[in-house]
């Protein structure tokens, strides 16, 4: 995939919070793609009846943001998103918004937050070990984005930057969800059919609605942020769906056991299935995982 070298970036969308202080520490809700597979993870390796998400390290610092001034000097066109990772994360983030901006009547722009080791957000505080996660709370989106290097060296991903794209888009599928209520809808439930399975689902369908549009969806002065996607770019996608389905976490990095009853975010062929539909599609509303029998 390839940006468009002359498009102009919108780093207001980011906050950049690296080297900033605050508590690491986990509170209530909010957690998106990864976060509670990888407690998943954290619980079945930990031994001992499970472990407890990270917490309790007490005020390491004062609220001094650090570096945003430094990324919007970086990141300021697409050739710096062809150049710099974070720049490109910047890119995904303002591709995705001008696609649900354009798509979804009302929408309401989020933050994403870039942050390291741990972070405050409305939802509590939260350490990198969660993965990137959306907080319904205070409506925005939170990142270590060392997790995409994580994502290859830990999970096996072939990665790839459209992977962290589809990433991205999955946490602001969230946003979407929030915004349209169906979040409050859904418990805390775990099972194949589950609500929360059917969330997260929902989510991916919408991640693959956004890449069928990615060529098209604009930047501030209407021109085309991302200039290519090839069938590589989709396949590695798909790739990294497979490897965040709670059957193949159980399977490879919790004990070689696959227990269904706790499954939270659908199974590597479900989450494959519904990023297809959505990107197949293009079309958001073929993403109601809730009005169906078949989640695949």
């Amino acid at each position: 995939m390839r940006f468009n070298e002359g498009a102009d970036l919108d780093t207001s969308q980011v906050t950049d919070q690296r080297g900033m202080g605050g508590r690491i520490a986990v509170g209530g809700g909010g957690l998106g793609i990864l976060g509670l597979v990888i407690y998943f993870v954290i619980s079945q390796l930990g031994g001992g009846g499970g472990a407890a998400l990270p917490s309790g390290f007490g005020d390491i610092g004062q609220n001094e943001q650090v570096g945003s001034s430094s990324l919007a000097e970086r990141c300021q066109t697409g050739a710096d998103a062809n150049r710099e990772a974070d720049c490109r994360a910047v890119a995904f983030i303002n591709s995705i918004q001008s696609y649900w901006t354009g798509t979804l009547d009302g929408y309401q722009p989020a933050e994403t937050n870039f942050f390291s080791g741990g972070v405050q957000t409305g939802c509590g505080n939260a350490s990198s070990a969660v993965g990137p996660f959306y907080c319904p709370a205070d409506n925005e989106v939170y990142i270590d984005l060392g997790f995409f290097q994580e994502l290859t060296d830990r999970f096996g991903a072939q990665g790839g930057p459209f992977v962290e794209g589809y990433v991205l888009a999955h946490e602001y599928g969230h946003h979407v969800q929030n915004l349209l209520g169906t979040s409050k809808n859904v418990g805390s439930d775990t099972g194949p059919t589950s609500g929360s399975v059917r969330l997260e689902l929902q989510a991916d369908c919408y991640a693959g609605a956004w890449a069928n549009h990615a060529t098209t969806a604009p930047d501030a002065d209407g021109e085309p942020l991302i200039t290519e996607v090839t069938q590589d770019d989709i396949a590695a996608a798909l790739d990294a769906a497979s490897r965040i389905g709670d059957d193949y976490i159980q399977k490879e990095l919790g004990g070689g056991k696959v227990d269904t009853t706790q499954f939270s975010h659908g199974s590597s062929a479900q989450r494959q299935k519904w990023y297809t539909i959505g990107y197949d599609s293009g079309d958001p509303n073929r993403c109601d995982t809730f009005a169906t029998d078949d989640l695949g």
